[in-house]
C-alpha cells in the first residue's frame, strides 16, 4: 500500500480489542454490575489507553495484562479506527460520548499531531518516571518528534523512515567482474571521483596482466565494500558497468510517487519548522541546493525510466523479491519480510540494507521520518499510573513490540540482534521528523506533488519557489 494511503486510512467502524464495547448504553463508570459489566473489578486504579492501529492489538493487549498484574492496576485497551481520532479523543474527553466510551487515560498517536492536541489540552508534558527520556534510550529524531517548544509532551514508541535493500548476491558478481578487470580498464574509481582508488594491491603496468585467485579475491571485497553506495551517483557508476544475470531487469527502482521515498533528496535542504518541526519562524525551502537536489532526482528518470503511474511501493518490493532489481528504497516492514522469505525459501538471494545514499558528494541526503507516541491526557485524573504504564510500553516492554505487532520500536536499546533494523534504526536517528505545525499539516502531500511535477520534467526552480510561497502564507502569524 502506497504510504500516503496507509497514513490517511480510515476505517469505517470503532471497536474494542478486549471485546470491551459492545452495547452502546453501557455505563462504564457505574458501580451497578448490571450497568457496568466491570463493576466488580472497579476496586482497582484503573486507565484506559487508547490506539487506532489494530496491528497494535496484540501487543496492547499483552502490555495491558502484563502490568496489570505486576502493579496490581487495570489497564483497559481500546481500538477506535476512527476517522478523526484526536476529534473523538477530545470529544469523549468533554464528555459528549458519555455512556458510549469513556475518556483515555493515555493514547497512541502520530507526532505530526502533537501541537493539536497539546494546545487542546489533551496532551501534556510527560512525568518519566523511569528516566529513559533521553539519547541513552531514544535517539534524536524520536526525542525531536514528541518535543514540543522545548518540552518532551509524549513518549516515542515506534518509527518509520526509508532505507536502501541491495541485493547482496548481484553486487558480489558485479565485484567479481570488475576485479578481474586489470587496474588500466578500471580502478573502481568514478568519473566524479567519489570510488577511491583501492589498496594493497599490485601496481600493474598494463591491461594483459592476470591476477591469480587470491589477489581476484581481495580485488572482489573491496569492490564489494564500494557496491554499497554513498551516493546516487555510485549507484549509476555501477549500472553503467554491471553486466547483471537476465533475471535482472533494472538495476534501481523504488515508489517514485510516494514522497516518503522520495524525500531524503531534500531532507537536508528544505527545513520547515525546525528540527523539532514546531518554529513557525524556520521556513527555508526555495535555495540552491534544494533546486540542484531535485536536479539529480529529475535527471532519474532519464536513466532509470520508472513510470510513476504504475510502480508502486508493493511492486518494486515484489520485483526485488523476485531478483528483478539491484537496490530499491523500503520502509522498516520489508526487514520482516525479507526475513520471512529468507527463510521459507522463495527469496534465495543473499541481500543487506544500507543507509540512503547521498545525492552526490556535495549535496546530503536525509530521509523522512514518522513516531507514533504514546501521550498522556491533561484531562485524567491518573496521570501517575498512565505516566508509568506509558514508559513501560516503550522501554520496558518495548522488546516485545517488533515479534507482537512488526513495528520497529524507537527505542535504541531493543531489536539489538536483528542487523537490519538496526541500519533502519541508524537511519532514523539522523531523519526529519514531518513537521507537526497545524498550518503546515498539508506540507507532505504538496511535497509529493511537488516531486511529482519535477519527476515529469517541470521546472525545478519554479516549483521550489512556489512551495515556498505557499508555506510562508500559510505559516503567516494572525
Amino acid at each position: 500500500m502506497h504510504f500516503t494511503e496507509r497514513f490517511l486510512a480510515v476505517l469505517l467502524v470503532g471497536t474494542l480489542t478486549a471485546g470491551l464495547y459492545g452495547a452502546s448504553q453501557i455505563d462504564w463508570d457505574s458501580e451497578d454490575e448490571q450497568e457496568n459489566p466491570l463493576a466488580v473489578l472497579n476496586q482497582k486504579e484503573t486507565i484506559r489507553v487508547w490506539y487506532g492501529d489494530e496491528a497494535l492489538s496484540d501487543y496492547i493487549n499483552s502490555a495491558a495484562v502484563a502490568f496489570g498484574e505486576a502493579n496490581n492496576v487495570r489497564i483497559l485497551p481500546y481500538y477506535m479506527a476512527e476517522s478523526d481520532y484526536l476529534e473523538t479523543i477530545n470529544r469523549a474527553t468533554l464528555g459528549d460520548l458519555e455512556g458510549v466510551l469513556p475518556m483515555p487515560d493515555v493514547y497512541l498517536i502520530s507526532h505530526d499531531s502533537l501541537e493539536r492536541a497539546y494546545l487542546a489540552g489533551l496532551a501534556v508534558p510527560v512525568e518519566d518516571p523511569a528516566g529513559v527520556m533521553n539519547e541513552d534510550s531514544f535517539p534524536k529524531a524520536a526525542l525531536s518528534a514528541v518535543s514540543y517548544h522545548g518540552k518532551l509532551v509524549a513518549y516515542p514508541l515506534y518509527y518509520e523512515t526509508s532505507a536502501l535493500l541491495y541485493n547482496e548476491t548481484y553486487l558480489y558478481e558485479w565485484a567479481r567482474q570488475q576485479a578481474g578487470k586489470a587496474d588500466t580498464e578500471g580502478n573502481g574509481e568514478s568519473e566524479e571521483g567519489e570510488f577511491e582508488e583501492l589498496d594493497e594491491l599490485p601496481d600493474e603496468e598494463n591491461s594483459l596482466v592476470e591476477y591469480d585467485e587470491e589477489t581476484i579475491a581481495l580485488r572482489t571485497e573491496q569492490f564489494f565494500l564500494r557496491a554499497i553506495p554513498a551516493t546516487v551517483n555510485d549507484i549509476l557508476q555501477i549500472a553503467d558497468s554491471f553486466d547483471p544475470p537476465e533475471t535482472v531487469e533494472g538495476i534501481f527502482s523504488w515508489d517514485v510517487s510516494d514522497i516518503f521515498y522520495n524525500y531524503y533528496f531534500v531532507g537536508s535542504c528544505m527545513n520547515l519548522g525546525g528540527e523539532a518541526g514546531d518554529d513557525r519562524n524556520q521556513i527555508d525551502i526555495y535555495n540552491q541546493d534544494a533546486i540542484a537536489s531535485l536536479g539529480v532526482y529529475q535527471g532519474l528518470n532519464q536513466f532509470f525510466s520508472i513510470d510513476s503511474s504504475t510502480v508502486t511501493y508493493e511492486s518494486v518490493l515484489q520485483d526485488f523479491l523476485e531478483g528483478k532489481l539491484v537496490y530499491t528504497i523500503a520502509t522498516t516492514d520489508a526487514a520482516a519480510v525479507l526475513a520471512a522469505a529468507k527463510e521459507e525459501g522463495s527469496f534465495v538471494y543473499d541481500y543487506g540494507v544500507a543507509l540512503m545514499p547521498d545525492p552526490t558528494a556535495e549535496l546530503e541526503g536525509r530521509s523522512m521520518s514518522v513516531t507514533s507516541a504514546v501521550a498522556i491526557n491533561g484531562y485524567s485524573d491518573h496521570r501517575e499510573l498512565a505516566n508509568a504504564f506509558a514508559t513501560f510500553l516503550v522501554d520496558g516492554y518495548a522488546e516485545n513490540l517488533y515479534d507482537l505487532a512488526g513495528k520497529a520500536s524507537a527505542n535504541r536499546n531493543v531489536n539489538q540482534d536483528n542487523g537490519a533494523l538496526q541500519i533502519f534504526l541508524m537511519e532514523y536517528e539522523d531523519s526529519m521528523p514531518l513537521p507537526k505545525l497545524m498550518e503546515a499539516s498539508n506540507y507532505w502531500i504538496q511535497l509529493e506533488v511537488l516531486f511529482a511535477r519535477v519527476w515529469n520534467g517541470e521546472d525545478v526552480s519554479s516549483l521550489v519557489e512556489q512551495l515556498d510561497q505557499q508555506m510562508r502564507t500559510q505559516l503567516v502569524k494572525n
